[in-house]
């Protein structure tokens, strides 16, 4: 007990702020995320061969960059957009650094997942709302999001673990966070206790918010 009372007063509040920079950096990273992937993928479904207005082209071309931000190494990207994060935000470092790159690998990503999101949605559905004259905005929004539902809510759930990822990687380059904590103190400075504590905080993280995303999918879902 007095060794968890010395850790805690001593790291306690680091580890606070790691906890809180780590959390902002996820949750603004993921909802800037959606607001670039979700149209994304609701492109790539309108616009599919047998989608409600197919082009082949802007098909081909929106796939092609779904699939080189999706193949591009979250550690080269991050060093790769230090211009342009510079550019936008005034720095590379700290938690505004890193939300760029961040928000530059997941919008890839979340398109993707909308798109597999919204491919399972019955056809059925899509064809008795054409059948009543519905516009493609209309089918979009009250069939394909509002029947996709659960799922997209399980591909935010996994978005934020992968992008809660991505920050501890960020961390290693001067984004702030848990990561940060753990290779400067943990592992540079060889307090092992530190990186641990870091660990069980990313650990409890990530369970939580896969909980709650299941919880909130399973209430929406009205299948069950």
């Amino acid at each position: 007990m007095d060794f968890l009372a010395s850790f805690f007063d001593q790291y306690g509040l680091l580890l606070a702020q790691g906890t809180l920079d780590t959390l902002v950096m996820t949750v603004v990273a993921t909802l800037f995320a959606y607001v670039i992937g979700v149209p994304l993928g609701v492109a790539l479904v309108v616009t599919a061969p047998g989608g409600l207005r197919p082009h082949r082209a802007l098909s081909t071309v929106l796939g092609w960059i779904v699939n080189i931000g999706r193949s591009i190494p979250f550690i080269i990207l991050l060093v790769a957009l230090i211009p342009l994060t510079r550019l936008i935000v005034g720095t590379s470092l700290g938690v505004p650094g890193a939300v760029v790159p961040l928000v530059a690998a997941a919008a890839p990503f979340v398109g993707r997942m909308v798109e597999q999101s919204l491919a399972e949605v019955d056809g059925g559905l899509v064809e008795a709302a054409q059948s009543f004259g519905a516009s493609v905005w209309q089918i979009v929004r009250k069939v394909f999001l509002r029947e996709s539902l659960p799922s997209l809510i399980r591909g935010a759930s996994i978005t934020f673990i992968t992008l809660f990822g991505y920050v501890a990687m960020a961390g290693t380059v001067g984004a702030g966070g848990l990561g940060d904590i753990a290779i400067r103190y943990g592992y540079q400075r060889y307090q092992p206790e530190v990186m641990v504590a870091a660990l069980i905080l990313c650990i409890v993280l990530v369970q939580v918010f896969q909980s709650v995303g299941n919880l909130v999918a399973r209430k929406v879902d009205k299948r069950k």
